[in-house]
């Protein structure tokens, strides 16, 4: 039906192509030229008796000589035609020196003259006939359809127990999961089935995954939006999107819909730029209606997901809408080894791999970033044509992962490099001797990303508060870079800006969130409301000048001796500060135990170097001979695939014989023989007369 719909359509275009044609080139044929000239020349070249034929139409003076030629003149006025007529024309005729002719008089509605008109619509049509014809652009021009993907339950369906960690997050979703199962467990004892579960947790942890493993556990279709997808340019469309994709759910119920980073359509409302009425409103109005209104939707569950939950509108949360929240939070070091876990189920790991080792040094990482870490390790293992990712490149990619890539191409001038080798190990000093600190996992003056080099450390266990004492000593940590270029270059670089600004901030949150000011006492000075489009233009100072002053006062005084106390540290630990720095030096990146190692005196900067050569050495070593293990098993892979590609031929071949060796053994059995046997009795008869009568 399709290819004659368009072959039809081509047929019109063919035939609108044709008609623009004759109408562009009817006079083609006429044989000579045409050219216009001036009134005075025209009745000039009419007086010298040159035209055979002249033709009047209003203004328009038409001459065609005895070549074909033609001249087209216009008269400024009809006083000029009644002269010429008067002047030349009438006593022309009457010599019989020239023929006047005219055109047939025109329809008003002649179809040449509505042509371009028809031409137009024609054209139109088809155009708007191909556009809908293109699948790809059908929904065009259906606004007011909602563009929720349906997935049904099927066998590659995912549940529960492909979700690693969450499991309290687990439970509370499986009680929905049975209500869909097994409602009149619930209803025999007056339980109504939550309408709506908000997930709310940081980009990554894994809401919407969680959401689809529900889907698959229920065995339920299950549909999925994003809350952009409701708002669009056209008034009235994001509610019609709305009513669209819970009637299609009424259809497939029992069902769930699944509205990610539902603050698009569902912040607050309010009087905000866009007047207290906008598209947005609607479309939340609609979205409230279809949740809890008169109609009620009976088997169907909303979830919805979202990393701003502070926005949303109150009426939106409460229950009877989203009778449910359920923080989705970072997975603490048993969740993340049981994400390692799954991220490494089919990929080669070296016997030495730990997974909970690689747990415990990577808190803080979301399932995201595991799953991103673990796919950057198998990349870096392909680079080098190895067969089994291997511990450096777990290493390597949870640095890239939180540093970015290695930048060695970089040219980096002398003093650049003695400048970043002592701001980093006056950051790594600092962390070692102060107490309670998380321990130095890498020191390096390699480019990574935005930053000349870099000291990461590892917490040794998750965290879900900070002390006062913690966050003294992350200032000093942070002021370790800018201390070690005053005190060993006598100057100091920009590359402490960006050390400067944590450590104020979080010198501000001490006195103005968590009350930690002797002086001030425990009280707190910010405002825990979100500024965003329809609350607030601008943040608000809740105290007064005075002590706002204070404020001020308080967290200069909270840096000055941080930064006198980090000056200290580093004079007193003056010969590790310098051996690491030193060998930062010469070898460019240490790790926790070597730094560990300099920090104790155990060893030189000049012995580290030729011990960081010979692992070097033995690490190439390795990566070639595991490189040719990999290019000999990838030829071994290659030749029993080619032996398996010539035993099926073989066999082909043998079959083939053995079914032509059937057909004749079965032409045999049908009596092909038989029927030749007469003729060989035939030919014996011939030969015996034939031998008779050589002997008569």
């Amino acid at each position: 039906m399709k290819k004659y719909g368009r072959s039809i359509g081509v047929y019109i275009l063919i035939f609108s192509m044709v008609l623009t044609l004759s109408w562009f080139f009817r006079n083609v044929g006429q044989q000579g030229t045409t050219k216009e000239i001036k009134f005075s020349q025209f009745a000039t070249q009419l007086q010298k008796g040159e035209y055979e034929e002249i033709n009047i139409t209003d203004r328009q003076l038409t001459g065609k000589k005895s070549n074909d030629d033609v001249d087209i003149a216009y008269a400024p006025s009809a006083l000029e035609i009644n002269w010429l007529e008067e002047k030349y024309i009438y006593p022309m005729l009457e010599k019989k020196k020239i023929e006047l002719v005219s055109d047939p008089p025109e329809s008003e509605y002649s179809f040449f003259k509505i042509l371009p008109t028809l031409l137009m619509m024609g054209g139109m049509i088809f155009l708007l006939y191909f556009m809908l014809s293109q699948g790809g652009n059908k929904q065009a021009f259906q606004f007011g359809k909602n563009k929720a993907k349906l997935y049904k339950s099927s066998s590659k369906s995912i549940n529960f127990n492909d979700v690693a960690g969450l499991e309290e997050e687990k439970q509370e979703l499986y009680e929905i999961v049975d209500f869909l199962k097994s409602p009149s467990k619930y209803t025999k004892l007056g339980a109504r089935i939550p309408k709506g579960v908000l997930l709310v947790g940081q980009p990554g942890t894994g809401k919407t995954y969680i959401s689809r493993a529900t889907a698959g556990e229920a065995g339920v279709p299950f549909f999925t939006i994003s809350g952009s997808d409701f708002v669009e340019m056209f008034v009235g469309v994001g509610a019609s999107r709305v009513r669209d994709l819970f009637n299609e759910a009424k259809k497939n119920a029992p069902c769930i819909v699944f509205i990610d980073e539902i603050d698009a359509v569902g912040r607050r409302r309010g009087a905000g730029l866009g007047g207290g009425n906008d598209e947005r409103e609607q479309t939340l109005n609609q979205l409230l209606v279809e949740m809890d209104g008169f109609g009620g939707n009976l088997g169907i569950i909303v979830l919805a997901a979202t990393n701003r939950p502070d926005v949303l509108d109150p009426a939106l949360l409460r229950p009877g809408r989203f009778d449910r929240q359920i923080v989705i939070g970072m997975p603490d070091i048993k969740a993340r080894e049981e994400i390692f876990e799954l991220y490494t189920k089919n990929k080669p790991l070296a016997e030495d791999i730990s997974l909970e080792v690689l747990a415990k040094r990577t808190p803080g990482f979301s399932p995201a970033d595991i799953e991103n870490l673990i796919n950057e390790a198998a990349i870096l293992t392909a680079r080098r044509n190895g067969t089994k990712i291997r511990m450096e490149e777990i290493e390597e990619a949870t640095t890239k992962v939180m540093a970015g890539p290695q930048k060695k191409s970089r040219v980096i001038s002398d003093k650049e490099r003695i400048l970043t080798a002592y701001h980093e190990a006056g950051h790594a000093i600092v962390m070692r001797a102060t107490p309670d600190s998380d321990p130095v996992h890498q020191i390096t003056i390699i480019p990574r990303g935005m930053a000349g080099g870099f000291t990461m450390w590892l917490p040794e266990e998750d965290r879900f508060f900070e002390t006062k004492g913690r966050m003294i000593n992350s200032i000093k940590h942070l002021f370790g870079g800018r201390v070690a270029e005053e005190l060993k270059l006598d100057d100091i670089s920009t590359g402490a800006s960006n050390d400067l600004e944590r450590a104020t901030e979080i010198a501000r949150q001490m006195v103005t969130k968590y009350g930690f000011s002797k002086k001030l006492g425990p009280v707190s000075f910010s405002s825990s409301d979100e500024v965003f489009l329809g609350r607030d233009f601008s943040t608000r100072q809740n105290f007064s000048e005075e002590l706002a002053a204070e404020v001020d006062h308080e967290i200069r005084r909270i840096l000055e001796e941080c930064y006198a106390d980090t000056k200290k540290i580093l004079q007193e630990n003056d010969e590790a500060f310098e051996r690491v720095a030193q060998s930062l030096l010469l070898v460019e990146t240490i790790d926790g135990e070597q730094f560990e190692r300099l920090f104790n005196g155990e060893i030189t900067p000049e012995e580290l170097e030729k011990e960081v050569a010979e692992q070097r050495k033995k690490t190439e070593k390795k990566n070639q001979k595991e490189a040719e293990e990999s290019f000999k098993s990838e030829i071994k892979a290659r030749k029993e695939a080619a032996e398996r590609m010539q035993n099926l031929q073989d066999r082909l071949r043998e079959s083939n014989a053995e079914a032509k060796q059937d057909s004749n053994s079965s032409e045999d059995r049908f009596g092909y023989e038989e029927y030749r046997r007469p003729t060989n009795i035939n030919n014996e008869d011939k030969k015996k007369k034939d031998s008779d009568k050589e002997d008569n």
